[in-house]
C-alpha cells in the first residue's frame, strides 16, 4: 500500500440510520460525486442497507451508473445540460428534475412517461425555477400530467445557509417554498413528495423537513454546520492512509521543499509522504495541516508537492513503510477531515470528494470485523 482511501461501510449504514431515527422522516441519500469520494455504487449499497428511502445523484450519468451497478430503487437527479439524453434515465426509472418549460419539453419530446420532479428556486439563485417563471413551469407540469406525458413526484428546494441557523435567510427560503407548494396545490398537482431540506437542516430545522430530507456530508459522518450540530453519534467513513517513503535526519537551517517556506530551527527527522496535490490534497495544508504517524500528531513541514509531502517527525524515527494517517475518525486522536479543512480554510466536502488521484480505495465493514 502506498497511499489509499479505507472506507468503512458500517459506517455510512449507521449514520444513514442514525439520521432517519432522528428525523423520523424518509431519507434520501445523497451519493453524488463518486458517493463525496467514498464510492458511488458501494455509498448506495450501504445506505440502502441503512434504510434509505432514495438516492440523490447530480447528473444523468451518475444515475444511470447506480443503475448499472444493480440499484432498482428511487433515485433522483437535478444537474442536466442541453443534449442531455433523458430518455436513458427515464427508461431506467429515474426520477428526472426539470427547472423550465423548455426542459419539460425536452422531457416529454422523449415520449417516454417520465417520472418528473421540479425545484424552484427560493433564494440560492442556482439551479430552480425562478419564483417569476414558477407559475409557467407549473402549468406545463399540470398540462404534462393530463396529457399522460410524466407524473410530477416531488417538488423541491434548496437551502443556502442551512450551515449557519440563525441566519434569516432560512426563514425567507422556508417562506418562498411554502408559498410555491401553494401555487402547485391551486393548480391540481400532487406531488409524492416534498423537500427542503439538506444534511444541516435535516439535524437543525426540524420545521423543513417535509416529506423527505436530503443527507450528503452526514451520511458520510461529517459534520455539517460545525459549532452547531448536536453529539449525534455520526462515524465519519473515510481513513485516508500512506507509508512513509523515506526517513532523513536533517541539521538546524534546513530548508523543506520548494520555495524554502520552512526551515528547521534544529536537528530534526523528516519523513516523506508519498501523495501530493495531484492526489487531491490542498496546498494551502502547507505547514498547517497534522498528519498521525507512530500514535503522535506530526506537522506538515513545507509546501505540499504534486506527488509527496514532508512531516516533522522530531526525534522519532518510525522507519521507511511506518503508516501515516492523513485523517480518519478522530476516535484515536488522529486529525480528522474537519481538522485538514479548518488548516485549509475550505469546508470537509472538499476534502473528502478531493481526495483521490493514486490513492487506491479499499472496503471495509467494521460491523462484521468486530463479531
Amino acid at each position: 500500500m502506498r497511499a489509499e482511501l479505507v472506507v468503512d461501510v458500517a459506517a455510512i449504514r449507521h449514520n444513514v440510520r442514525l439520521l432517519k431515527a432522528h428525523t423520523g422522516t424518509a431519507m434520501m441519500t445523497v451519493v453524488k460525486a463518486d458517493g463525496y469520494g467514498h464510492g458511488l455504487a458501494e455509498a448506495g449499497r450501504a445506505a440502502r442497507a441503512g434504510g434509505a428511502d432514495w438516492l440523490g445523484v447530480a447528473t444523468l450519468d451518475e444515475a444511470l451508473a447506480l443503475r448499472a451497478a444493480g440499484d432498482t430503487g428511487r433515485v433522483l437527479c437535478w444537474l442536466t445540460v442541453p443534449g442531455d439524453d433523458w430518455a436513458a434515465a427515464i427508461e431506467q426509472g429515474v426520477d428526472v428534475t426539470a427547472y423550465s418549460v423548455a426542459e419539460l419539453d425536452a422531457i416529454a419530446a422523449t415520449g417516454r412517461r417520465a417520472r418528473v420532479q421540479l425545484k424552484v428556486d427560493t433564494g440560492l439563485s442556482r439551479g430552480g425555477v425562478p419564483l417569476a417563471s414558477w407559475a409557467d413551469v407549473v402549468d406545463r407540469a399540470r398540462r404534462g400530467v393530463e396529457a399522460g406525458e410524466w407524473a410530477v413526484t416531488g417538488i423541491w428546494s434548496h437551502f443556502s445557509s442551512s450551515d449557519e441557523p440563525d441566519d434569516p435567510a432560512n426563514d425567507a427560503q422556508e417562506r418562498a417554498f411554502r408559498a410555491a407548494l401553494d401555487v402547485a396545490t391551486r393548480a391540481g398537482l400532487r406531488p409524492e413528495v416534498t423537500h427542503l431540506a439538506n444534511s444541516a437542516a435535516a439535524i437543525l430545522r426540524p420545521s423543513s423537513r417535509f416529506d423527505l430530507v436530503r443527507c450528503g456530508l452526514a451520511a458520510f459522518g461529517l459534520d455539517p454546520a460545525p459549532g452547531h450540530t448536536p453529539a449525534l453519534g455520526l462515524r465519519p467513513a473515510m481513513t485516508a492512509q500512506a507509508r512513509l517513503a523515506m526517513v532523513k535526519r536533517v541539521e538546524a537551517g534546513a530548508a523543506v521543499s520548494y520555495g524554502r517556506t520552512w526551515t528547521a530551527d534544529r536537528e530534526t527527522t523528516l519523513g516523506l509522504v508519498p501523495a501530493g496535490y495531484a492526489d487531491g490534497l490542498l496546498r494551502a495544508g502547507s505547514n498547517r495541516a497534522e498528519v498521525e504517524v507512530g500514535c503522535r500528531r506530526r506537522r506538515v513541514r513545507g509546501r505540499i508537492c504534486m506527488d509527496q509531502f514532508v512531516v516533522d517527525l522530531g526525534d522519532d524515527d518510525p522507519g521507511a513503510g511506518a503508516v501515516v494517517t492523513l485523517f480518519g475518525t478522530g476516535d484515536h486522536g488522529e486529525p480528522t477531515a474537519q481538522d485538514w479543512a479548518e488548516a485549509c480554510d475550505t469546508i470537509s466536502y472538499e476534502i473528502v470528494t478531493r481526495i483521490g488521484g493514486r490513492f487506491t480505495r479499499r472496503y471495509v465493514d467494521s460491523e462484521t470485523m468486530s463479531r
